[in-house]
């Protein structure tokens, strides 16, 4: 509260391993008018996974590929249950929901398994969905695989959009036209990111500021100013 903050976000350890300190939290902020957002790769069901989302605002999920055999080799998980979260979430929940895919040279950036992906995306979760498609970088057990290059971001990126779903982002890259919120309806540019700054925001009241198309998402009236800001905050 006294930093000023907007939301917290639950990050880096996956927050459904420490689900009831997170709801715990989760309590005191919303008691406090302060957001809660998680960022999770979804492996989680049951009642453990209804209380969980029952106190999150938003959830940025992982959807780490989309192969059975990509989830059992390098996650040593199962692609279904995550299925079933995103479903869960998009569709029984009021918790705002955007994806994130990591794309690792030859283990995941398919044509085939990006059509297939993105397809299961707008059947099931909508065309509304946020997808935001990740550069990787080499590190831990994967220092041999090679970074991802742009082209194959966008490439992914245009297989997306041309499935269907409407908001589509490249991240760890350098990339303003992927970093940028288009309106859907007549083309401009809604709200304008370079990095962590903002450029230009056309929004009113939620609505393309050009033309009046509802855009999805949580927004407040006007921009924030935090930027490349950092602060550390102190008990």
């Amino acid at each position: 509260m006294r930093s000023g903050s907007k939301s917290v976000a639950f990050t880096y350890n996956d927050p459904v391993i420490f689900t009831e300190y997170a709801i715990d939290t989760a309590k005191a902020c919303h008691a406090r008018g302060v957001h809660t957002v998680a960022v999770t790769a979804g492996y989680v069901q049951g009642q453990a996974r209804e209380d969980f989302f029952a106190h999150m605002d938003a959830a940025n999920i992982d959807l780490k590929a989309f192969t059975e055999a990509f989830y059992d080799k390098l996650c040593f998980a199962h692609l279904p249950p995550v299925l079933d979260t995103l479903d869960y979430v998009a569709n029984h929940t009021d918790t705002w929901l955007e994806l994130t895919t990591l794309l690792i040279p030859g283990k995941n950036d398919g044509d085939a398994e990006l059509h297939q992906m993105s397809q299961w995306i707008v059947d099931h979760l909508g065309p509304d969905v946020p997808l935001h498609f990740s550069a990787f970088h080499p590190d831990f057990k994967l220092q041999d695989t090679p970074p991802t290059p742009l082209a194959t971001l966008t490439r992914a990126r245009r297989i997306a959009m041309d499935a269907g779903i409407r908001f589509v982002y490249c991240g760890n890259v350098h990339h303003p036209p992927s970093d940028t919120t288009w309106c859907p309806a007549c083309g401009e540019a809604v709200i304008v990111r370079d990095w962590y700054e903002l450029q230009a925001w056309n929004l009113k009241e939620g609505r393309c500021g050009s033309c009046g198309e509802p855009i999805p998402g949580v927004f407040e009236d006007q921009p924030g100013h935090w930027g490349r800001r950092q602060a550390r905050v102190r008990p």
